[in-house]
């Protein structure tokens, strides 16, 4: 993809953007849990929670689709599949079906695409093995191919170290198809699967950082709902307003989550000019996001990093754009993402001309007038989105590009919008 800079200032609201990736994988995996026909209005069309309906119509699911509508009618029983499990390039799906197929009786292999199977699963393989789990793969299961064969598994008291709506996840699955279960973690992860579950009729209490999961007695209700916008894929064109002097953008029916959030209270501490207006709340917070373009200040971000770890790389976009040295710290997470999102920012900024600096845990970022670069972005959608967006300043030329459709196949189309010119 090469990227042209935009030569005036842009005002636009953008409606449809792309629908939430993480509410998409969970209604597709979700669905399974009950008896009856889920109905699910604008599932996200990209090829990471495509593959998760792939999957789940292997475990015996019937998936219809007409329009903006999918209808999922689970199996009276997950079956065991005559061939992989699938799941692109999503380490979403295949932690949480982890958690899933592990307490479902059958025999299951879990795989990726090149980069997939290269990150970390025994954060997932490992608290599920302690309670009974039958899991294999590469480096005592801590690398796919994932082969689980599925049984009931036993009541557990689990403390995560690791804030992970991934690993919190698999394990409340565990527990509601096994003998229910403790989970408490360090600090709070993005919380749909317990608001989901809860709405579906799971037995979930919340207390504090603590949930008690109490065993399933009967398929639980089927999902109706609508998936709002993503805040994370929304998140790159705030920083496009943000970093472009009297822009201006309107980001409609967004998922307004305070986990979800933090990196626009971020560029607001950053001195963007943001502004929420809610619309919904039959599900979550949904409603409207305004962006503002304005003079950003340097900034440090130490806190609440579970809760902005996927929009960190357009987060550093904003500091690139900012005055003064800003700082991510307490990320370790970033290495072992799509890519080592660490390393991989920092050199791709300082081939944009822009001083920056890795850490063990997170970047220094001083902000400077970047430059025309080529970047290579690891497979990494995220990454690849990000210099997108600085491209509007100097020009950009990404390479792997393609890898951005796993999670926003209409992200050219919105940047198009904005006036940029775009080759591919």
């Amino acid at each position: 993809m090469k990227i042209q800079p935009i030569s005036k200032p842009f005002d636009e609201e953008f409606e449809k953007i792309s629908s939430d990736k993480s509410i998409s994988h969970r209604c597709a995996i979700f669905s399974l849990l009950s008896d009856k026909t889920s109905e699910i209005y604008d599932y996200l069309e990209a090829e990471d929670t495509l593959n998760s309906l792939k999957i789940i119509t292997k475990l015996g699911a019937k998936v219809e689709q007409n329009g903006n509508l999918i209808k999922i009618t689970p199996p009276k029983q997950i079956i065991s599949p005559n061939s992989i499990l699938d799941c692109g390039n999503s380490g979403t799906a295949m932690r949480i079906f982890m958690g899933l197929l592990a307490a479902s009786d059958g025999f299951f292999v879990l795989s990726g695409d090149e980069y997939l199977n290269q990150r970390p699963m025994q954060r997932i393989s490992a608290p599920l093995k302690q309670i009974g789990a039958k899991i294999y793969g590469r480096e005592n299961a801590n690398k796919a191919p994932i082969a689980i064969k599925g049984k009931k598994l036993k009541y557990f008291k689990f403390k995560s170290q690791i804030p992970s709506a991934q690993v919190k996840t698999a394990m409340i699955l565990a527990g509601l198809l096994g003998n229910g279960g403790k989970f408490s973690e360090i600090e709070l992860s993005r919380n749909h699967s317990e608001i989901m579950l809860q709405k579906m009729g799971a037995k979930i209490t919340k207390n504090g950082l603590n949930l008690i999961i109490k065993p399933l007695k009967k398929p639980l209700k089927p999902l109706k709902m609508i998936v709002p916008n993503d805040p994370s894929s929304c998140f790159f064109f705030a920083v496009a307003a943000a970093i472009t002097k009297s822009a201006k953008i309107t980001l409609k029916n967004v998922l307004l989550n305070p986990t979800r959030i933090e990196a626009f209270k971020i560029l607001e501490k950053m001195g963007a000019k943001i502004s929420y207006k809610i619309t919904n709340e039959s599900f979550e917070s949904i409603g409207d996001i305004c962006v503002e373009g304005s003079d950003l200040k340097a900034v440090e971000v130490s806190q609440n990093i579970s809760w902005l770890i996927d929009e960190a790389p357009a987060l550093a976009i904003a500091f690139a754009s900012a005055k003064g040295t800003s700082i991510l710290k307490n990320a370790k997470e970033l290495r072992v993402k799509e890519s080592d999102r660490i390393a991989v920012m920092v050199n791709g900024l300082k081939k944009c001309g822009i001083k920056a600096k890795e850490l063990e845990d997170g970047f220094e970022i001083t902000g400077g007038e970047p430059k025309f670069a080529v970047i290579d972005s690891f497979g990494d959608h995220r990454i690849a989105m990000s210099f997108a967006i600085l491209g509007l300043k100097c020009g950009m030329d990404i390479q792997k590009s393609e890898f951005i459709a796993t999670s926003f196949p209409k992200f050219t189309h919105f940047l198009k919008q904005l006036g940029a010119k775009i080759e591919n």
